[in-house]
């Protein structure tokens, strides 16, 4: 998700030598354990390093990483070296832009993981296709950016090609939180908020659409200020409407502060979201009163799958001081897509990247089909993921909770 500046082509690239950098990786050689040869690769990494929502995009980061070292360690790809290059894009589309930029110029960049914002890819995504660069994002759920504006009514288009993600949509996770709260948790009225950004407010329309649907009652709809912490007036609003629960389109920094204050307003009930408030800082912002609270993520709990163990371990390992978070296990499948891709786009080449190493690596990514830390991994005809499986969160002594796995069933 942020950007740094890459090196210039040099000759090198003539010979099939091309190179991924990465800046600000917990190490000088940029997460490259073992030289694997003469070619280096490198993966670029896109994700809010600093900022409110650092916590997620430190995740992602050294997940990426871990993904990158694991290859060059066990020489995945022969004869090629992956490094990575971070930027920062601190969640800013116009930051995610020039990373974007930056990434393009340098000719040794064969793939980008991330960003982790929604808003941020609409301003990377043209800038990625134009130039062939293939993009695989561990946490965009903004269904438009797969399946463009009209995507609602049926009329699903896909207009980047360069563009995947491992993580499901919100078109599945809205729903699939509506369904719970509704016929699991039993609310028949919920008021719901969002932060008017594109993750937050699809989210909320893709859950009011749904709860709806199935009989519920919105007595109340809100939009805040994603940049204020005083939601006093809109908590005092959730607490006149009537509601059993609110729903919350947004991300862990506000959903914290609103869901604490919702309850000093005297309004005892619990606050519901999508993937962007499932993070440890919402339990500490939200406080005690925050037990009860809901969240909604994509795939699995990553510690319940077998497939997950190896990685979980390997991060411990690693002595990353952040947790890898909600994205760390989509954010090293999405990495090893890319790897996957090289790997293949080299064997068919004889051994060699070829001169439009870009392009062939984008269209190779359609047909990547591997089974991942977060299950089996692979992209339908939208580039969206086939794993469509979510889990609900609830807040319990502490800590997030798993209640519920499954999928969206309309």
């Amino acid at each position: 998700m942020r950007q740094r500046s890459l090196i210039a082509i040099t000759a090198a690239l003539a010979a099939g030598a091309l190179t991924l950098t990465a800046c600000g990786s917990r190490d000088e050689d940029g997460g490259s354990d073992s030289g694997g040869g003469g070619t280096t690769v490198v993966i670029g990494v896109d994700a809010p390093l600093t900022g409110d929502l650092s916590a997620l995009g430190l995740g992602i980061k050294n997940s990426a990483e871990l993904a990158v070292k694991t290859a060059n360690k066990e020489k995945t790809v022969e004869g090629v070296t992956f490094k990575v290059e971070s930027l920062d894009d601190q969640a800013q589309p116009s930051s995610g832009q020039q990373n974007a930029t930056k990434f393009v110029a340098d000719k040794e960049v064969l793939g980008v993981v991330g960003p982790l914002n929604s808003g941020v890819a609409e301003s990377m995504q043209k800038v990625f296709d134009d130039a062939k660069l293939v993009e695989v994002s561990p946490a965009n759920t903004g269904p438009t950016l797969t399946q463009g504006p009209d995507w609602q009514s049926g009329k699903k288009v896909r207009t980047y090609k360069s563009y995947f993600r491992t993580a499901t949509t919100d078109a599945i996770q809205g729903p699939f939180a509506a369904q719970y709260i509704f016929n699991d948790a039993k609310k028949k009225k919920v008021f719901v908020i969002d932060d008017k950004k594109t993750y937050g407010a699809g989210l909320a329309g893709t859950f009011t659409t749904e709860f709806k649907k199935l009989g519920g009652q919105v007595v109340g709809t809100e939009h805040i200020d994603p940049e204020t912490k005083d939601f006093s007036a809109v908590a005092t609003k959730v607490k006149n409407s009537g509601a059993d629960v609110v729903y919350y389109g947004g991300e862990y920094p506000q959903a914290g502060p609103l869901s604490k204050q919702i309850k000093a307003a005297g309004a005892n009930i619990p606050l519901a979201g999508g993937d962007g408030i499932k993070d440890d800082v919402f339990i500490e912002l939200a406080g005690k009163s925050g037990t009860g609270d809901l969240s909604t993520s994509v795939g699995a709990p990553v510690e319940e799958l077998p497939s997950a163990k190896e990685f979980v371990a390997n991060y411990k390992a690693a002595g990353y001081k952040e947790p890898y978070g909600a994205y760390g296990g989509y954010s090293y499948d999405s990495a090893w897509a890319i790897i996957q891709a090289v790997k293949t786009v080299m064997e068919d080449n004889d051994g060699k990247l070829p001169d439009d190493a870009r392009a062939k690596i984008t269209e190779t990514m359609q047909n990547v089909s591997f089974d991942g830390v977060t299950g089996k991994v692979a992209f339908d005809e939208y580039g969206d993921a086939v794993n469509k499986q979510l889990t609900v969160y609830s807040v319990e002594n502490g800590a997030w909770k798993p209640v519920k796995s499954g999928t969206f069933t309309g």
